[in-house]
């Protein structure tokens, strides 16, 4: 038996090995703080007088940064956080490409599937599904901004990129503090008005292949104790497949008070209006003679969204917050399609008899829920030791009406109307949940923080309504606590090593409570995903700032997977059950490095720098019980790696980025090929793309780029229902151009 080695591959394992001890060994001088401490809120250990440091020449630019241990009522001790600057970041921001802009986290899987249907490109790490970030925690300025976290957690409206100043990503220790998920948090970060400025505008033009216009406008500014941001984005795109024309309106709108000097007050609203034709699926043949064809036009979708939130956040005292965000949530998803049957093979074509098209099937889904997360942090003494301690409490309420199965007109438009009939199913779900946790950072010693937390979370889900099967309502109550210890050690003056254990679960969605078809049944037993999250690495910059890194170690237990399995009753009839089938293991490392091995000084007039960049993820996920031992896990590629380089000179920058995503398998019987185009194996790819941006005087910037360069032909997504069904190709190459006014 022969053994290859690949001699890349190798060299950059054994550096990843190697880092931690290396950048142990780094003497302390000469460097700054790796973690800063938010001082508003008191730091963890008691204040200490620092030195005057003066700074000289030109600072690289920070583009991945890392969250402080306290961020404002919330206990970061331990965990693996990122923090993206997007204006930094040197991506395509006019069209949300997440591979660009978030492609710097370590092990990010993108599923690009928004120019086929789905509204927004979902995204996970460590080996779980990225269908609508499904198991992600989604926030927009720490606002849940899913569906319903609970019991139906896919996530249909994202901010506009142009409107978001910076992305913080918590990993699954964040369950805690978020909530379930164990893929962890994400919070996008809106833009604030500049308080200097009584009013400040931007506009942005951006047009590009496949009639892509986009507007986006936006004002803010502020005055003694208000600050004040609005954007407005319009986008229209004829898209790349016929059949993929996409008309879309967000808007956003945002007030902050100073009631006081110890009290702030915000309020902010998301709108998000859209029409979205959905050009289906391919089979694998269909795919491989071309992936830009469509043999649907006849589906449409849209999902008008509504998010509200008033935030509370008073600091009566040096070291001590209490926060308090109310949101309610309004949103709605409707779309009407010739539907699944028959598969991508199935064409859309008149009967032969009749002459006529068949009808579209109409569905329709309705979200309402209300939110109140109460979050207090403050310093303390425990046991002698300098210690902080963050609570909160967590109320939801939430509902979902789910009707579907009507037949819809036989025409191509946008018509949501029912043509007769009634629908084949009218359901109403109900969630309640509320939830209490409690973290504490104990410091025995100047370097190490410890911090035990626990999270108890109570959930209660009901349904009510008809469907075309034998439908008995079930009501599922449970209690789930979860436990959790993290701690930190400062390495070094620039190096930090963390390291947590969580537990994590992912509740029932709401089709569990939901036969489908007239064999299908729910197990009684039928019990919410759980499982452990777990973490070790060193993080922390070199060189004077010009080496950043994350290195480091993690472990997923994923336990009570949800699947059907066939059964056969006592008469011998066989049918389906909803149940809990397999465990799941997911295992691996992850890195990332940025360097900045030149930067011209402050004083050269023409001074620039040179970044290069690497986001390196090994994953192994395996199922460990039930009938696929031992197979990969559905969507959890073992490599997934993402490197480029930064050229930014005082006006201009140029970001090139090489994106390689190993493969993945659709099903988890792992099917390389086969007639059924719902499973089957996702190759894996490779994607480069470029953006550059320049400044003409003091208020103009052109921008301008190339999406996927190498116009490769690939895809991320089967799926048995829409947009497909079958294979949702993802874009080939494409160019955009935008011109910036920000006077």
């Amino acid at each position: 038996m022969s053994l290859s080695i690949n001699p890349i591959r190798a060299a950059h394992l054994l550096w990843i090995l190697l880092s931690p001890s290396l950048l142990l060994a780094v003497p302390a001088y000469a460097q700054t703080a790796p973690v800063a401490k938010d001082t508003a809120t008191g730091p963890i250990r008691e204040v200490q007088a620092l030195e005057k440091v003066r700074i000289v020449g030109r600072v690289a630019p920070r583009t991945v940064t890392f969250l402080p241990d306290i961020n404002g009522a919330v206990l970061l001790t331990g965990k693996r956080t990122e923090v993206l600057l997007v204006d930094s970041v040197g991506a395509n921001t006019a069209q949300n490409v997440s591979r660009q802009v978030l492609g710097r986290v370590p092990g990010l899987v993108v599923a690009e599937t928004e120019g086929s249907g789905f509204p927004s490109n979902g995204i996970a790490v460590r080996g779980l599904n990225p269908t609508q970030s499904i198991e992600m925690n989604v926030r927009q300025n720490g606002v849940v901004i899913a569906a319903d976290p609970y019991g139906y957690s896919e996530t249909y409206y994202l901010p506009p990129l142009e409107a978001v100043e910076r992305v913080e990503i918590v990993r699954g220790a964040a369950g805690l503090q978020y909530g379930p998920q164990f893929g962890g948090m994400i919070n996008y970060i809106m833009k604030r008005g500049d308080p200097t400025r009584l009013l400040a505008s931007e506009v942005r033009q951006t047009g590009g292949s496949f009639g892509l216009s986009n507007t986006y406008a936006a004002l803010g500014g502020g005055e003694k104790n208000t600050r004040w941001f609005t954007y407005v984005q319009r986008r229209a795109q004829e898209g790349w497949r016929p059949n993929s024309d996409v008309l879309q309106t967000s808007a956003y709108a945002a007030v902050e008070f100073d009631l006081d000097k110890k009290l702030t007050a915000k309020f902010d609203y998301s709108l998000l209006r859209n029409r979205i034709h959905m050009p289906g699926g391919l089979s694998d043949a269909q795919f491989e003679t071309g992936s830009q064809q469509s043999f649907r036009a006849r589906n449409w979708l849209t999902s008008p969204w509504n998010v509200g939130s008033l935030t509370l956040d008073w600091r009566p005292r040096h070291g001590v917050v209490l926060q308090s965000v109310s949101s309610v949530l309004g949103s709605s998803r409707a779309l009407v399609w010739r539907n699944e049957v028959g598969g991508p093979g199935a064409l859309d074509s008149p009967d032969p008899v009749t002459g006529e098209l068949v009808p579209r099937e109409v569905e329709r889904e309705a979200f309402h829920n209300v939110t109140e997360e109460l979050r207090l942090l403050a310093g303390h003494r425990a046991f002698g030791v300098p210690s902080t301690i963050s609570a909160g409490v967590r109320l939801f309420n939430g509902s979902l009406r789910r009707q579907g199965g009507g037949e819809g007109s036989a025409k191509g438009d946008f018509d949501l109307n029912l043509a007769a009939g009634t629908y084949e199913y009218d359901i109403d779900y109900y969630q309640t949940a509320a939830s209490v946790w409690v973290e504490n950072a104990f410091s025995p010693r100047s370097r190490l923080t410890i911090t035990p937390g626990f999270r108890i979370e109570g959930l209660r889900s009901r349904a009510s309504g008809y469907t075309d099967t034998t439908f008995v309502p079930q009501a599922k109550q449970r209690v789930v606590p979860l436990y959790g210890l993290a701690a930190g050690w400062i390495a070094s003056a620039t190096t930090s090593i963390y390291g947590n254990v969580t537990q994590a679960y992912r509740p029932l969605d709401y089709s569990a409570l939901t036969p489908i078809g007239g064999v299908s049944r729910i197990d009684p037993k039928l019990r919410d995903a759980h499982g452990v999250n777990s973490d070790i690495g060193i993080r922390g910059t070199l060189l004077e700032d010009r080496v950043r890194f994350d290195v480091g170690l993690f472990r997923l237990i994923y336990d009570g997977r949800i699947g059907l399995v066939s059964r056969t009753a006592e008469d011998g009839s066989v049918f389906t059950e909803r149940t809990n089938v397999a465990n799941s293991l997911h295992r691996g490392f992850e890195s990332y490095f940025e360097v900045t091995p030149w930067a011209a000084g402050a004083a050269r007039k023409n001074g620039g720098t040179i970044t290069v960049f690497n986001s390196f993820a090994f994953v192994d996920a395996r199922y460990t019980s039930g009938a696929f031992l031992g197979n990969r896990v559905e969507y959890a590629p073992k490599t997934v790696e993402r490197a480029g380089l930064t050229l930014a000179g005082p006006n201009t920058s140029t970001t090139f980025l090489a994106s390689y995503v190993g493969r993945a398998y659709g099903d988890a019987n792992n099917t390389v090929l086969s007639e059924d185009a719902v499973v089957g194996q996702i190759p894996g790819y490779t994607v480069l793309d470029l953006s550059a941006t320049a400044r003409v005087g003091r208020n103009w910037r052109l921008e301008a780029g190339i999406n996927n360069l190498a116009d490769r032909m690939y895809f991320t997504r089967r799926t048995d229902e829409y947009p497909g069904p079958g294979i949702i190709p993802a874009l080939r190459r494409s160019i955009y151009f935008s011109v910036r006014l920000a006077p």
